[in-house]
């Protein structure tokens, strides 16, 4: 798989933080800010991955299909 860059915004809510990727309206959390950030690495890669599988991934990049 090719690696791909993404923005993340992290939030912090009480004893949560959330991490969001705005390109992909993709989010997770974890109780640290380094958790929260490898866990939308691991949420990104699965979406990107299930929107390959789905054949949408060229949409997803702004690609007509």
């Amino acid at each position: 798989m090719k690696s791909i860059e993404f923005d993340s915004v992290v939030l912090r809510e009480k004893e949560t933080y959330i991490a969001y990727c705005p390109e992909l309206d993709v989010s997770s959390c974890g109780k640290t800010i380094d958790e929260a950030r490898q866990n939308l690495k691991t949420a990104v890669r699965l979406f990107v991955e299930e929107a390959e599988k789905m054949g949408t991934l060229e949409i997803i990049r702004g690609i007509p299909a």
